[in-house]
């Protein structure tokens, strides 16, 4: 390897039920056969306000101006999953895997696509890089009608390109809906996700990782993607990310050339890279990340960018020098949010996240749709009833937390949906000192061990000492 500055590093992701989000990290092993939602009892009490939700608007004042680097401007989604629309009925089944999943709005997955696809148009990037989880839980319906919609921005004359997440190759929980049941659908291999997405990123690579569905994609004369396949899906996939060995070998073949032709590289996985949550390690960072950290360091590589997490988040492998990542959260997921990545033919870059206009979108469609007429109020509500019932199912799991009294468990349900909204949206400096000084959190202090979503509270708060949403470094 040969230690010296690559003019570059960058690119990114979208579309868990979410890989390593609180719910999904390592989820229970269901049947693809039929089978009903638990009947729970529903919390009677309210779950938080809205007004104890952040804000996650932009503030224009913060946000970097609207030009490249004398480079490209690529937009940055991650954690789509999208389901096709004949694979629910909207009944009972359906409606409590999205009452008590991670966040995402699967409702409204329709509309929040094609806003997603007409803010790409208006925002006419160079590229669009998706860093997998594209599809619910890797349906072959669901991928084909992504890839349909991917294809209006294309035919815009902006090209996109893609990568698997764990949820999207050789998906035994690949779901239909019917009734108050779970049933099984069709999903798909590694050779038919590169036949449905041929067309975003596989027809147009440089190179090939044979031993993966890794590939190189040329951004412009200075800047090349390396898009990597982190997932694990033979013979069935599994939550967690890795690189293979022969993979290895072949990036250290792609950055020698690219160092050769005077090129910039942006590497791109669906897995974190760094240990982006001191919680949830072991399905979420890629295991023996150390390796590729060191691989893309000694050819000073600045940057890498990833999802999965569905947590909006940033970080550097060391205080003051290495690789920076990106972590964009679920696109899915309020506050529905992408990231705008500016980077330099220098190697510099620029990055901030923008919520999709809901709102803006409904009108232009003439949608007579309340929630969608008032999608910020809506997300804001929908995410602290999700995160306040996990909190309650958290609650009726563990026996050492029977002793806590309604109003307790309410209290706390209450600021756990505060502080994980927050940490979703990568604002929880907004509002950590103030929900610190709570009684709930206090409560989840004294009384919530050991349950892990204390653990998760107490780095959440530790951790949330900036906002996630820009990062333009000097």
């Amino acid at each position: 390897m040969r230690n010296r500055i690559v003019l570059a590093a960058l690119l990114a992701a979208m579309c868990m039920m979410a890989g390593c989000s609180l719910n999904g990290t390592v989820p229970e092993s269901t049947s693809a056969e039929s089978t009903s939602p638990p009947e729970t009892e529903t919390a009677k009490t309210e779950p938080p306000t809205t007004e104890e939700i952040p804000q996650t608007s932009e503030d224009p004042a913060s946000q970097p101006p609207d030009e490249a680097l004398n480079g490209c401007k690529i937009i940055v989604a991650t954690d789509i999953h999208y389901l096709a629309k004949d694979l629910t009925d909207f009944q009972k089944g359906f409606q409590y895997s999205v009452d008590h999943g991670d966040g995402k709005v699967m409702q409204y997955i329709w509309e929040i696509t094609d806003a997603f696809v007409e803010e790409v148009k208006k925002e006419q990037p160079d590229l669009v890089i998706l860093s997998g989880d594209l599809t619910y839980e890797g349906e072959k319906e669901s991928h084909e009608e992504l890839a349909a919609k991917l294809g209006e921005i294309e035919e815009a004359g902006i090209p996109v390109i893609v990568i698997p997440g764990n949820h999207d190759i050789n998906n035994s929980q690949a779901a239909q809906f019917v009734g108050d049941t779970f049933l099984g659908a069709e999903n798909i291999t590694p050779d038919e996700f590169e036949e449905i997405y041929q067309d975003f990123g596989y027809n147009e690579a440089v190179s090939r990782d044979p031993a993966s569905l890794s590939y190189v994609y040329q951004v412009n004369d200075y800047t090349r993607a390396l898009m990597l396949d982190t997932c694990q899906y033979k013979p069935k996939n599994l939550v967690g990310g890795m690189i293979q060995d022969d993979t290895y070998d072949w990036i250290e073949e792609q950055m020698e050339e690219a160092w050769n032709l005077g090129m910039n590289v942006i590497p791109v996985g669906h897995h974190n890279l760094l240990d982006e949550s001191e919680v949830y390690l072991q399905d979420c960072t890629i295991e023996h990340s150390e390796q590729l950290i060191d691989q893309l360091e000694s050819w000073d590589v600045p940057l890498f960018l990833s999802g999965h997490l569905h947590v909006q988040h940033y970080m550097r492998s060391r205080s003051d020098s290495g690789i920076y990542e990106i972590v964009t959260s679920s696109l899915s997921t309020p506050p529905c949010q992408y990231g705008i990545l500016y980077y330099g033919d220098d190697g510099s870059f620029r990055y901030h996240t923008k919520s999709l206009d809901m709102k803006d979108w409904a009108k232009k469609t003439e949608s007579t749709d309340k929630n969608l007429l008032n999608f910020d109020e809506f997300g804001k509500k929908f995410l602290s009833k999700v995160f306040y019932n996990q909190a309650q199912d958290e609650f009726k799991r563990l026996d050492t937390l029977n002793g806590l009294t309604k109003s307790q468990k309410d209290q706390m349900a209450k600021v756990y949906a505060e502080l994980n909204a927050a940490c979703y949206a990568g604002k929880v400096t907004d509002i950590r000192d103030k929900a610190k000084a709570k009684a709930g959190y206090k409560m989840w202090e004294e009384e919530g061990y050991p349950s892990i979503l204390a653990q998760y509270l107490e780095w959440i708060t530790a951790d949330g000492t900036k906002d996630y949403n820009v990062l333009s470094p000097e």
